[in-house]
């Protein structure tokens, strides 16, 4: 899934400047056909803008979407994967499931309108 990925180049070089400062956290279950799909094709997105693994959390959940110790207890997660992103502590917005165009785009608008 990675590796066939490709992201919109024109998308991902907009992207750029308005990811700084952005925290992403990822919610998945490995047993998620949907999950399967998008995440590696986030991540894909996420390589190409240079987004560093200490800029985003992965937390796996499962089939009953919880997760050890209650990480994601207040996160009202409903459907996986759910990518939430935060800028200054705030959660700016989400794509969950999957994307209404695509990953890019879709984080390229949720971006666009925080800033």
């Amino acid at each position: 899934m990675y590796e066939s990925y490709a992201p919109d180049s024109a998308v991902i070089d907009s992207l750029k400047p308005l990811i700084e400062g952005v925290k992403i956290t990822i919610v998945m279950g490995t047993w998620c056909g949907d999950s399967k799909l998008q995440v590696p094709h986030f991540y894909k997105i996420t390589d190409q803008l240079g987004i560093t693994e200490q800029d985003m959390t992965l937390i796996c959940v499962d089939g009953q979407k919880k997760a050890e110790n209650g990480l994601i207890d207040n996160m009202n997660i409903e459907r996986v994967p759910t990518f939430i992103f935060y800028k200054e502590g705030k959660e700016i917005g989400r794509i969950v499931e999957s994307p209404r165009d695509t990953l890019e785009k879709d984080a390229f608008e949720l971006l666009s309108k925080s800033n």
